[in-house]
């Protein structure tokens, strides 16, 4: 049951979005982290789309690539990025600041570094991060790798930037006042509300930890948001935990079988706390490691159950699959068809 409703739930069977702005919306952020797997994230969960779809989402700026909620990369929604970042930001910037001392940067830096990013981007002026770098070694400042890191995060955070558009296959930084028009503020209440909503119409069910680690609130303010939409929410007990079901899922469709070729970092993994609900802990090496680096995998009746890559050639892209049981056997048909609808989304 809880396999057969995330399905649903997450977009991946009987999709009922057709664009990547409506879907981003739906599903409240998706971790970002590798840039072409998320964008097949988004793809995957619509009921027909093409990279150059999601790309051109990504350039028109309806859909933001940016650091919010969690210290990481996440897909956002245009008109939800400023009272996410309202709501998560103190809590990103205090997760920097050890390293911040480390690194030799102090508020007054930040304050200077900002000044001259706004300054290098403002009228519309989209530069990736090597040539921010390069402006702010010409002002004096001292740039490798984790300073522009911490630079750029904070930048984000502070509602000064998000993410532009591309230059070649290279992301840019550009204003944020200048690409997202300005919103009306939210009360933290609000705030906590829209985004337990977010989360549980489209990863339930979920539970209060799950809740927790993908939002990065406090289990105080995660209780808090949960309580704002009691109502809409349906609490039930599988073994020794209680789980929440948004309202919103439709108990009438039914699905036939299901085989997905999922993405790195995908949210039907990511994005809960528990994952033995879809992986067997003995296979959880095989889809992630303890460094945090999620792998392709492959997903079968909601259940995790292989690999695979992308092998590029010559003559053209092909699907190579490992399976983590030897005596798994799925029909070919199935592998073709979900072979086929991810180079029909790259092509």
């Amino acid at each position: 049951m809880i396999k057969d409703i995330r399905l649903l739930s997450q977009q991946l069977v009987n999709p009922t979005f057709d664009t990547p702005k409506e879907l981003v919306s739906w599903m409240g952020a998706m971790q970002a982290q590798h840039y072409n797997m998320c964008k097949w994230a988004v793809g995957i969960r619509l009921k027909s789309a093409t990279l150059k779809a999601v790309d051109e989402s990504l350039q028109k700026g309806e859909i933001l690539r940016t650091h919010v909620m969690r210290p990481t990369w996440h897909l956002v929604a245009a008109e939800d990025i400023r009272w996410m970042l309202k709501l998560s930001a103190k809590r990103l910037r205090s997760c920097g600041a050890s390293r911040d001392r480390e690194l030799g940067i102090d508020e007054k830096l930040y304050t200077k570094l900002n000044k001259l990013i706004e300054k290098m981007l403002e009228g519309n002026n989209s530069l990736t991060r090597e040539e921010i770098g390069l402006k702010l070694n010409e002002a004096g400042i001292e740039v490798n790798t984790s300073r522009m890191t911490h630079f750029m995060m904070r930048a984000e955070t502070e509602g000064i930037v998000c993410s532009g558009a591309d230059k070649g296959k290279k992301q840019t930084y550009a204003l944020l006042e200048e690409r997202v028009p300005a919103a009306k503020e939210l009360h933290k209440e609000e705030t906590l509300a829209k985004l337990a909503t977010n989360y549980f119409r489209s990863h339930s069910p979920a539970s209060l930890q799950d809740f927790v680690w993908w939002s990065g609130l406090s289990l105080t303010e995660a209780r808090q948001a949960i309580g704002s939409i009691e109502s809409d929410l349906i609490k039930d007990k599988v073994a020794s935990e209680n789980f929440f079901v948004h309202q919103a899922w439709n108990k009438d469709i039914k699905s036939s079988e299901v085989f997905h070729f999922l993405p790195a970092y995908d949210e039907y993994l990511i994005s809960y706390k528990d994952r033995t609900n879809v992986l067997d802990l003995e296979h959880y090496p095989k889809a992630f490691n303890n460094y945090g680096i999620f792998s392709p995998v492959i997903l079968h009746d909601g259940q995790v159950v292989g690999n695979w890559n992308k092998i590029t050639k010559k003559n053209g892209t092909t699907i190579e699959t490992s399976f983590f049981d030897e005596g798994f056997s799925v029909s070919d048909k199935l592998v073709q068809i979900a072979e086929s609808r991810y180079q029909k989304f790259i092509s």
